[in-house]
């Protein structure tokens, strides 16, 4: 059971720069009710299948905007003016921490670094010790409110979630609901933590202070290796555990705990600032790397299935991976936390690292990790047996590719129009090909997240990139006598479409965190009363066929999540390189994920061409 007021337990950094602006921001907004219902109508027209379907949908809309919706709204509003954030308790509860099925695939994001500077050595040892200096150097310049708050210039975001970064965990709860637990102390000043390294399902504790002073990479590199060297043989798998269904975790986890010994193990892990992986693995192309940081590697061995998942406790929302020939990335636990805040911290750290200047320390200590060892009864062996064949289904029946364009924002840019949008034109137009090619229509909508940081708690919105300017471009590249010139404007219009949308999105203004506002609302009489809720156009509207975001750091080769229904893909980009545009699509292995890819891989082409045929004619 959630203690109550969990959330309000984890404290902020020292007085600094990093939650000073808090204090400023605005409460997020509820948009006006007309707005919502204009905007809704204006969505569903192009996932509708026809125009007798969007028009008896548009009438369900009508009657609920004429009758129960004004009455939800007026007591959303109350919400709000009542409640320090209007959204932050279903958002957590109805996104993440009710959510029961495994966060491994379902909600966790990786992130895959470039290498280890060509300066340093290339071990697997060298490359955590790196990174776990660069990391406890970062960690405690927010411990003392140093760290700038995110966002543009002159218009901080909120870092309110910063506080689930370090020193934290989340907890299986067995009623049907999580909830995170922070061992940050107010006042902290970051001279002390310990970190939890994993070896071949084997847990240590690794402290990388003495008396208030960081361990050298010297001294750290050295008691990596003392783990390597002593972890000889595979360990029971209890970081399986943690990948299950979250009731199956919740039973295990209790079992578990209740002897006191593991208890005071997993207080440890839960305790520690963040996880080291020292994966057995060697990524040796982009797939491998991105799905081993993702739901780690599947071995086969003469003992059965060996699952990398083993080396993980996936509910650390920072676990830092090294694989054996030193490839290294993040995966990070989603439920209150984002990912551009990891985004920061691993660029910072991995910049650190790369600097020839960055400050290794001075060897002061010849300490050694501590074993953490966990008593395994017969129930958690059959715990752990069960738990490997369910997390091996569920590796096993995802998909995913990986494409690179030859061109970037640099090219972009040239053509005068936004990068975001671009990518997202050329993931629509590769996905109505995709359908067509199947002989498929629409199944679902596209789901852009847009960060509502500006906000006080602000999380995200969706930017509906489904829209009558963004089909109408379409069609006109599937029309093979469309002239280019009127590809080209009507390609402008669904651009400055997205961005207008993109910008709503960004300001709260949205549609969908303010209709499940309004379905929150809902007293138990009123439950199953709105038509609108169950009309098949509406449903096909909030059914993410294509989840997308971006993040951006220069130092990532690899970034990505799974898709959010059976049917569709998960199609993480970057847009920043100047030379390249980077999509990973992710999705079941009954989805067709490589000729998606490929299309994608098409429209970027053709869509650099009808720019570059149109500029070559001026």
């Amino acid at each position: 059971m959630p203690p109550p007021n969990w959330k309000a337990k984890a404290p902020l950094s020292l007085p600094g720069p990093t939650f000073a602006a808090q204090a400023k921001l605005q409460k997020l907004p509820v948009p006006e009710l007309e707005q919502t219902f204009r905007k809704l109508r204006e969505s569903l027209k192009p996932i509708a299948h026809s125009r007798e379907e969007y028009d008896a949908t548009v009438a369900k809309v009508d009657d609920f905007a004429r009758g129960l919706a004004p009455k939800l709204h007026e007591r959303l509003l109350r919400r709000r003016d009542e409640t320090d954030h209007w959204l932050e308790e279903w958002w957590d509860n109805d996104a993440y921490l009710a959510y029961r099925d495994s966060v491994v695939v379902n909600v966790s994001y990786f992130y895959g670094f470039e290498d280890q500077p060509s300066h340093l050595p290339q071990t697997q040892a060298s490359r955590a010790a790196n990174l776990i200096r660069a990391t406890m150097l970062f960690r405690k310049k927010f411990k003392l409110g140093q760290v700038p708050p995110e966002g543009p210039k002159g218009d901080p975001w909120c870092m309110d979630t910063w506080r689930w970064m370090f020193d934290c965990c989340r907890i299986p709860g067995t009623d049907g609901k999580d909830w995170s637990v922070s061992y940050a102390k107010e006042g902290d000043t970051g001279d002390t933590g310990h970190v939890v390294l994993i070896r071949k399902g084997r847990f240590w504790r690794l402290d990388p202070f003495k008396d208030g002073k960081l361990l050298s990479s010297q001294d750290l590199e050295r008691q990596i290796r003392y783990v390597l060297d002593s972890t000889t043989h595979e360990y029971p798998a209890i970081g399986t555990l943690t990948a299950s269904n979250r009731d199956v975790w919740a039973r295990d986890y209790d079992h578990l705990r209740s002897d006191p010994y593991n208890a005071n193990i997993i207080d440890d892990i839960h305790s520690s600032a963040f996880i080291v992986c020292l994966d057995t693995e060697k990524p040796s192309n982009v797939i491998e790397f991105s799905r081993s940081l993702w739901h780690g590697a599947i071995t086969l061995t003469d003992e059965g299935v060996q699952l990398g998942l083993r080396n993980r406790w996936v509910d650390k929302p920072v676990q830092l991976i090294v694989f054996d020939n030193a490839k290294a990335g993040l995966m990070g636990e989603h439920s209150v936390m984002d990912g551009t805040p990891t985004v920061t911290m691993c660029d910072q750290a991995v910049r650190m690292i790369k600097d020839p200047s960055f400050d290794h320390g001075v060897e002061i200590s010849s300490a050694v990790p501590v074993a953490l060892d966990f008593r395994v009864t017969p129930q958690t062996e059959q715990a752990i047996k069960a738990a490997t064949v369910a997390a091996f289904e569920l590796v096993d029946s995802q998909a995913m590719s990986f494409h690179l364009t030859k061109y970037g924002k640099a090219a972009i840019k040239r053509f005068q129009t936004s990068p975001d949008s671009w990518a997202q034109m050329t993931i629509q137009l590769a996905y109505a090909r995709l359908l067509e090619s199947l002989g498929q229509k629409r199944q679902g909508g596209t789901y852009e997240s847009a960060t509502t940081r500006k906000f006080y708690k602000g999380r995200t919105e969706v930017i509906r990139t489904v829209s009558s300017e963004s089909d109408a471009f379409v069609e006109s590249m599937l029309d093979p006598h469309a002239p280019w010139s009127e590809r080209k404007d009507l390609f402008r219009e669904a651009a400055k479409k997205h961005i207008e949308t993109a910008k709503a999105a960004g300001s709260a203004q949205g549609i969908d965190r303010h209709l499940l506002g309004l379905k929150k609302m809902m007293e138990k009489n009123e439950v199953g009363t709105v038509a609108m809720f169950d009309d098949p156009v509406f449903k096909r509207s909030q059914h993410w066929a294509l989840s997308t975001s971006a993040v951006f750091s220069g130092i990532f080769e690899a970034y990505g999540w799974g898709e959010v229904v059976p049917d569709g893909f998960g199609v993480a980009y970057m847009t920043g390189f100047d030379d390249r545009l980077m999509y990973t699509i992710t999705s079941r292995k009954e989805m067709p994920n490589k000729q998606f890819c490929e299309e994608i891989a098409r429209a970027a082409e053709d869509l650099y061409e009808l720019f570059m045929v149109e500029d070559a004619k001026m």
